[in-house]
């Protein structure tokens, strides 16, 4: 990456990031995915790494032809030293997924569309209880041992997706602060605009930017569908730190998502529509998709963006 990720996001007037992976990879029957890390380990397996490869080098390669830049993330969410230790792997496991990403950036190196490579980070618990998320002392201690290993491996960034309480939120922010890398929370929120811990969106973002030593570089919301941003019933000010979405294909809650058999999707169109008016309205710069997202959610984005300024 030839740019800082703070510069991308202050200059660009959009940045896609990636749809689902590990959900795609799941609905391949060729594919089983580890009971605990998922698909990390596939990096280790043939098949297994290049079919996730495929997955990544389509959100790359839309990116590239819109001349946007993209954020990729390594997969190591939930990859903590307890699930790694337990699995039995070593620390290896985090360098090693960050080197896969990287590597893939370098197939297309296009100035006009830089790679930033994230690393990721999830909760501890499930990432639809908030009544299991961690205090934030806890937080930051149970997290930081990823942190530090993350910005070893020398990503661009952090991202700790799916979180669903401030608590454990501001625990990971601080642990990130403490590790002087630059990072985004990304908050799980109910239909109402609220953390799922009852926390109004933008007070959270509030309670972080003000307890935190270096607070984020921004925050976004993932694993919702977008009209649960609520917009037009959040004050304006949210909009200068809430910098991106991964959106749900479905607008059904996580109740009623979590476990489900089939794939729920709601009409491309609508989503892909709620998703740019976000960005044209209210400036959250990056898009991407969550549950039951593929490639042609990021298609339909920027097939239907504002034209580029001449």
């Amino acid at each position: 990456m030839n740019q800082d990720f703070a510069t991308i996001i202050r200059e660009s007037p959009l940045i896609l990031t990636e749809c689902a992976i590990s959900e795609r990879l799941r609905r391949d029957a060729q594919i089983e995915l580890h009971p605990t890390l998922f698909n990390t380990p596939l990096i280790y397996q043939p098949q297994g790494r290049e079919k996730m490869a495929q997955i990544y080098r389509q959100y790359r390669s839309i990116a590239a032809r819109a001349e946007v830049p993209v954020l990729l993330c390594a997969p190591t969410w939930r990859v903590d030293q307890m699930r790694l230790r337990a699995a039995g792997y070593d620390e290896t496991l985090l360098s090693d997924a960050v080197g896969f990403i990287r590597n893939l950036a370098k197939e297309i190196d296009d100035a006009h569309s830089p790679v930033v490579v994230g690393g990721l980070l999830g909760p501890k618990n499930d990432c639809y209880a908030p009544d299991q998320a961690l205090s934030a002392a806890a937080a930051a201690d149970y997290h930081r041992w990823q942190i530090d290993r993350l910005a070893r491996a020398e990503v661009d960034c952090l991202i700790a997706q799916t979180i669903p309480a401030l608590s454990e939120a501001l625990g990971i922010a601080q642990a990130m602060a403490d590790a002087a890398v630059c990072g985004l929370i990304s908050l799980v929120i109910d239909r109402h605009g609220k953390v799922l811990d009852g926390t109004p969106l933008d007070q959270a973002i509030d309670r972080i930017d003000n307890q935190v030593d270096q607070p984020p570089l921004g925050y976004m919301v993932n694993c919702v569908y977008p009209t649960f941003v609520c917009p037009e019933n959040q004050p304006r000010q949210l909009f200068s730190r809430l910098v991106g979405i991964q959106a749900n294909s479905s607008s059904l809650d996580h109740r009623q998502l979590d476990g489900a058999a089939v794939l729920h999707r709601d009409d491309l169109a609508h989503w892909g529509e709620h998703m740019l008016r976000l960005n044209r309205t209210y400036g959250v710069k990056i898009l991407g998709g969550c549950c039951g997202t593929d490639d042609s959610y990021l298609q339909y984005l920027v097939d239907h963006r504002s034209p580029a300024p001449r």
